[in-house]
């Protein structure tokens, strides 16, 4: 089962790798983003960021596959954007809790800050809404576990979305 489900562009660092797995207790960490998956040195860099934790790095599709046939594992996966974390949530596949960590500003795009360490565009913001619908109108922004978590859906309507 995915325990956790972290929505953060910066994939994995010291918050990730260290204190969210073990606050967690997850057995592995799962990357999930297509392009971040065919990219063999993000693929290799990666598990080197973790600290010794078993990572995984895979497509959207890898995996949704690869929880549907774990089903007794803890896994902790972090998807880039909120579209990876939709398509996880849409395949009916298992998941705990949903948090939207970091997303740093994406040059190109246009974008408002959420809050300090959130930014998101308008299309990001319906995305947010319809992974909240899935989970019962709530959508939480946890950023540390020593942190209080906030509310994800009032902080899209403070900043206009």
């Amino acid at each position: 089962m995915i325990t956790h489900l972290r929505i953060d562009n910066r994939l994995i660092h010291g918050q990730v790798a260290v204190t969210w797995k073990n606050h967690i207790g997850a057995d592995k960490i799962i990357v999930t983003n297509d392009k971040v998956a065919a990219d063999p040195i993000q693929k290799m860099a990666l598990p080197l960021a973790a600290r010794g934790s078993t990572v995984l790095v895979l497509s959207v599709a890898e995996c949704i596959q690869y929880a549907k046939d774990h089903p007794n594992e803890t896994m902790f996966v972090i998807a880039k954007f909120p579209s990876d974390a939709l398509q996880i949530l849409e395949s009916g596949v298992e998941v705990k809790d949903v948090n939207v960590g970091n997303a740093a500003p994406i040059n190109g795009t246009t974008y408002k800050m959420v809050d300090k360490s959130i930014a998101a565009t308008a299309e990001d913001a319906v995305i947010y809404r319809k992974i909240a619908a899935m989970r019962g109108n709530k959508l939480i922004s946890h950023l540390t576990p020593a942190n209080e978590p906030r509310d994800f859906l009032k902080l899209l309507d403070e900043a206009g979305f």
